[in-house]
């Protein structure tokens, strides 16, 4: 197995964990302390996977045929791994009202 083969299988299953493991954050995330791991997590799987996609393309590999789609990959990874560590549990991120609030504060009423 050559250099560019691995980096490309290399970054294809962290592209794919990342993947499940974003999947499973509801499973992962029982208490806010590992919500905020997991979200780590994910957010280094996918700098890792930007960092591996950037790398194969420019040595020129290429992913299912193509020496262009690594680079709007690695775009990707990168913005996924931004977006994974947002939404911390009890943070209030869009300001909008929660639909089981105001059926509690409607109740007290």
């Amino acid at each position: 197995m050559g250099y560019l083969e691995f980096i490309e299988a290399a970054s294809l299953g962290l592209c794919s964990l990342a993947t499940f493991l974003w999947m499973a954050i509801g499973s992962l995330s029982r208490t806010t302390g590992s919500e905020i791991m997991a979200q780590r997590v994910i957010a280094a799987i996918c700098l890792t996977s930007a960092a591996l996609l950037f790398s194969l393309h420019y040595s020129g590999g290429e992913i299912w045929g193509s020496k262009k789609i690594a680079r709007p990959f690695a775009v990707i990874a990168a913005m996924m791994a931004l977006a994974s560590v947002m939404n911390i549990k009890g943070t209030d991120v869009q300001g909008e009202a929660n639909p089981h609030s105001i059926m509690k504060s409607q109740d007290e009423e």
